[in-house]
């Protein structure tokens, strides 16, 4: 029997003698399966590949999580640090024995969610590795693939541990989600996936359907996920690829959401024309 992982979004699979014969996540509009069909891998065959784990710094109290060669969509996970324990946020496709020493020297794992589907990533072998219950929004709790004990639906919010709360947002997913945290240094943060996502000038941000197909959302939509976001208090906010806002971080999203809106409702149309 073999935990399958889909080689091109790594989230992990049922346990069973012969691979499924879809990955529904990559299977949907917002993923893709490649132009050479659905491939399959396994932890072990990872390992064996010579993939790793590295763990760093990203500010007080928050470590980023990769692995090289990149597996899967290739996110970076977070670890959120607090005197409770740990959130591992959006959890890597893989981890192995050297990876979980690492983590375990930080404090280890007391839980593990994701921001939404696409982040599911090794999530439940997360879990069992720390013993720690995975948190699922209840919208998105259907695209699971991999069933166990340790999954725990939420709703609309839940403080995950003392002064680390997830809020649901929607937008990209039904159940999409940020986590949102005081920082080391007293400063409110947000973490949020690629739903809420930081451009290369550290300033702006985005929101999409579909980052790999681009798929826009609607003005509307938009605009319900800007007023979910700016209800919440925050200084700072990381994405899940290094993309960051660290400063007046509230401000850039309510910025970037006015800018987008207006595009795709039309107002900058005279600037595109011949």
């Amino acid at each position: 029997m073999t935990v399958w992982i889909c080689r091109t979004c790594a989230v992990e699979q049922p346990d069973t003698v012969a691979p499924p014969g879809s990955c529904a996540v990559c299977s949907d509009d917002r993923q893709y399966v490649r132009p050479d069909g659905q491939r399959w891998t396994s932890m072990v065959e990872l390992v064996a590949e010579g993939h790793r784990g590295s763990v760093a710094e990203v500010e007080p109290g928050l470590h980023g999580i990769t692995v090289s060669p990149g597996v899967g969509i290739g996110q970076r996970s977070l670890l959120v640090r607090t005197p409770a324990g740990n959130l591992l946020w959006d959890p890597t496709g893989y981890v192995d024995d050297a990876l979980e020493a690492a983590v375990r020297e930080l404090g280890g794992v007391a839980a593990v969610a994701s921001s939404h589907p696409h982040m599911f990533g090794a999530q439940v072998e997360w879990g069992r590795r720390f013993d720690a219950p995975v948190l699922v929004q209840d919208a998105d709790r259907s695209w699971v693939q991999r069933e166990d004990p340790c999954i725990q639906g939420w709703g609309e919010s839940v403080e995950v541990l003392p002064g680390v709360t997830l809020h649901r947002i929607g937008g990209h997913f039904p159940g999409s989600a940020v986590a949102h945290l005081v920082g080391a240094d007293g400063c409110n943060v947000l973490l949020t996936g690629d739903t809420v996502a930081g451009t290369p000038d550290e300033h702006w941000v985005s929101f999409m359907r579909s980052f790999p197909n681009q798929l826009p959302l609607s003005a509307a939509v938009v605009g319900r996920v800007a007023d979910r976001v700016l209800a919440l208090d925050f200084d700072r906010l990381h994405d899940n690829f290094g993309g960051r806002v660290l400063a007046d971080a509230h401000t850039w999203v309510e910025r970037s959401a006015e800018r987008y809106i207006g595009w795709v409702r039309g107002d900058f149309d005279h600037l595109t024309e011949p």
